[in-house]
């Protein structure tokens, strides 16, 4: 019996700082007993609701079922266990491709690499002794991935519910410098606290992923709905039944987008042409109103801003990135009547420049860089400028 079998405990992998929002949507997504820690929940869940976890959830990387835990001191350990404790044959057959992802730290194992191979060597051991063939690795699209890390000499192995990160929804075909990655995005809808209600506006749209995760989002579309393989479907208490039950479930929920609910822009052209070409894949495409245009060119009240400015870190244009955000703020201030703006700020330092001082500010880690997501309520600000030099 695999680990997970005996006490329905799972593991979620999550982005530095997103860490307790994560907690509250697998709460949502009928997770109980939640601990989190740093990059990772640990949480209870029956079958169904990991299954329903694993599709449904829009911030977490990757959500696992631990196989086993053992102490390993030595590249031994790890080969001895996972070739004599594991029934491997319970989750893959000789015909299937797998592969593995590793991370090490504090151990006497010291690449995850190596790590990696050792795993990789037990697994086929296994096969060859039973079978006299092995299944194939294959990294770029694998039928099943197997989890193993190994901290402060104690390993767990575990098998990837999803079908690898869970950020790469399917539908960013192309992207422009330094995108975010769609999770990240989900999460800003998602703090933001938008519901729909008001329209929902991205004036540095980039690759569309923001205005993509909010559709999504708003039709209650899995956020991997591009994607049929799922890893949970070789846990061997995978239930067909189960599994149909939830996809009509999931089905019956979703809604559609209204006309001209979310809408966004770029100055570039490459942008919005890369825009239309991801939302394409998308069965609300046509809602979604993207044009090439500069935001100063519009008029925006009562509605949700929500954008992702270039940093000047990645870019080298620092500042640059200053009058943008001093350009921006006075484009809030005068042009944006009863709307409120969340914007993502690559440097803490920055958020002065916007002229106006949030009413939130949260640190959000894009990779690792260590953000600011500012809200700022313009209505407060139509009377009531605030110096530059606030902080």
């Amino acid at each position: 019996m695999f680990d997970y079998q005996k006490n329905q405990r799972f593991t979620a992998t999550i982005a530095n700082g997103l860490e307790d929002e994560g907690a509250r949507e697998l709460t949502e997504l009928g997770a109980t007993d939640i601990q989190t820690g740093y990059r990772i929940i640990h949480f209870s869940a029956s079958l169904y609701n990991l299954m329903k976890i694993t599709v449904m959830n829009r911030l977490c990387s990757r959500i696992l079922a631990p196989l086993a835990h053992f102490p390993c001191l030595s590249e031994e350990d790890l080969y001895n266990y996972a070739f004599s404790n594991i029934i491997w044959d319970k989750l893959i057959s000789p015909d299937n491709t797998f592969s593995i992802f590793a991370n090490v730290h504090n151990s006497n194992i010291t690449h995850s690499r190596y790590a990696a191979l050792k795993l990789k060597d037990a697994i086929a051991d296994c096969f060859r002794n039973e079978y006299g063939q092995r299944p194939s690795v294959e990294r770029d699209n694998p039928d099943i991935e197997i989890s193993l890390n190994i901290i402060n000499n104690q390993a767990v192995i575990s098998l990837d519910a999803g079908h690898g990160s869970l950020h790469k929804r399917g539908y960013r075909i192309r992207s422009v410098d330094a995108p975010l990655k769609e999770n990240l995005a989900a999460a800003l809808v998602r703090i933001s606290g938008w519901d729909g209600s008001t329209p929902l506006y991205d004036p540095f749209c980039g690759s569309g992923t923001i205005l993509a995760e909010a559709g999504l989002m708003y039709c209650r579309m899995p956020p991997s709905s591009l994607n049929s393989d799922w890893g949970f479907k070789y846990l061997p208490d995978f239930d067909k039944n189960d599994w149909a039950k939830m996809q009509t479930e999931i089905r019956s929920n979703i809604r559609p987008l209204p006309e001209k609910l979310i809408f966004g822009s770029d100055i570039a052209s490459t942008a919005v042409r890369i825009t239309e070409e991801n939302l394409s894949y998308l069965p609300f495409a046509e809602e979604i109103v993207v044009k090439r245009q500069d935001y100063v060119d519009k008029n925006i009240e009562h509605a949700f801003i929500i954008c992702n400015p270039p940093y000047g870190v990645r870019l080298n244009e620092i500042e640059e990135v200053k009058d943008l955000l001093q350009r921006f703020g006075d484009f809030l201030k005068h042009q944006c009547q009863g709307s409120t703006a969340w914007i993502l700020v690559g440097d803490k330092d920055f958020v002065p420049f916007i002229g106006l001082k949030p009413s939130r500010r949260i640190i959000i880690y894009n990779g690792d860089i260590e953000c600011r997501f500012v809200e700022i309520k313009v209505r407060d600000y139509i009377t009531k400028p605030v110096s530059r030099k606030e902080h």
